[in-house]
């Protein structure tokens, strides 16, 4: 591709990520620096058209952004862009992707790519035999904590891995006597919602390209609260799962234990933190800091519960440096999204990837329901 603009049409950009992270620090940021950065120095800018179903917010995002270009009908629009990026709710993802697809043209979406796996294969399938660039938001992956947490990895620091546990949740208000932080249909399972189909999506691809493929799940979801307020004030009965607890078994040897949670308080430093430890040395990653502990530097706690502890625990660890600039996650992940489309290749984490997240956020739900572990196939 031989160009200086690319179109781009927005679908669910009224929502709170396909506004916050995929118009406003994304897109609008990357046309804000003069567009994508190839490899020979050429310049790429960004045309956007927001898609939605509401013509009035679209009219003011568009306003707002000093943006022209929005409309209510997607399909229509479809012809004078080359990538279809989707962030609308995940039940009417699927048909969506499937008209760009079929129009070819590049497809970029939010994960989960689909409500099911068998809908997910078909998908990358078609994309696949359509030859074009396919690719589902894998953020988590670009922030700086994990960033520095894949250069201890590469770098050999923990030894052999043995261990991954992470923490991750808020909580999320019910929405009677204060607004609640996500949409209502997170917590409606006939709508697509749910922690399951939302964060295990997430757990895939973070064990997967940092610690080896998932080969079983043992997993326990739950719903802590079962009533909800919605955005109109209404009382609602939540059916999606706001909670689970999961073991992940990786083909490396590796065991996850991660835990999912919208009904938690915070005690830790960042929403999410993973502990990652090793023959050689342990890390604690979150969104953005990394610290690690070596094994010449471990002390030798003593476990005596008739007196207080007077070890400083926390003090015993060292800091990892950022050691680069770090942009943010999405918007780095739409640059090299564009720089494949314009180079013609496919992007690393395709829809194949969405697809093992799929396998895995069902494996989840399977063995919460039938109380077993579950083991993961290879996908054909």
């Amino acid at each position: 591709m031989n160009q200086s603009s690319i179109g781009v049409l927005l679908n669910g950009v009224t929502g709170r990520m396909g506004y916050r992270q995929h118009l406003l620090r994304s897109v609008l940021a990357i046309r804000e620096q003069g567009g994508v950065t190839l490899p020979d120095g050429r310049r790429v800018q960004l045309e956007p058209i927001l898609a939605g179903r509401n013509a009035a917010k679209l009219k003011d995002l568009a306003d707002r952004h000093g943006l022209t270009a929005w409309t209510t009908d997607a399909a229509s629009a479809l012809q004078d862009v080359q990538i279809y990026f989707d962030a609308q709710l995940t039940s009417a993802r699927e048909p969506s992707v499937r008209e760009a697809i079929a129009a070819g043209k590049h497809v970029y979406a939010e994960k989960p790519l689909a409500e099911t796996l068998p809908a997910a294969l078909e998908l990358a399938g078609l994309a696949r035999d359509a030859g074009i660039c396919h690719g589902v938001v894998h953020d988590k992956l670009f922030l700086p904590g994990l960033l520095k947490l894949r250069r201890l990895i590469d770098g050999g620091f923990f030894g052999r891995i043995l261990s991954v546990r992470g923490e991750f949740g808020y909580w999320v208000f019910e929405g009677d006597w204060q607004e609640a932080q996500r949409p209502s249909w997170n917590y409606r399972a006939e709508d697509g919602g749910g922690i399951v189909l939302d964060m295990f999506c997430h757990w895939n691809y973070v064990l997967e390209n940092l610690f080896g493929r998932v080969s079983a799940v043992t997993a326990k979801a739950v719903t802590h609260v079962p009533r909800r307020w919605d955005e109109q004030g209404e009382a609602y009965a939540a059916t999606a799962d706001d909670a689970a607890y999961g073991i992940f078994e990786l083909e490396s040897g590796v065991i996850a234990q991660i835990n999912s949670s919208w009904s938690t308080r915070v005690f830790r430093d960042e929403l999410v933190e993973f502990q990652v430890d090793g023959t050689e040395g342990s890390a604690v990653a979150g969104l953005r800091r990394c610290r690690v502990q070596h094994r010449s530097a471990t002390p030798k706690p003593v476990w005596n519960p008739d007196l207080p502890a007077t070890e400083p625990f926390r003090d015993q660890w060292q800091e990892v440096p950022d050691n680069a600039e770090f942009d943010n996650g999405f918007k780095a992940q739409w640059e090299e999204f564009v720089r494949d489309v314009v180079a013609g290749r496919q992007h690393r984490y395709d829809f194949f990837s969405a697809a093992r997240g799929l396998q895995v956020a069902e494996a989840g739900l399977t063995s919460s329901a039938e109380g077993r572990r579950v083991e993961l196939k290879p996908l054909a």
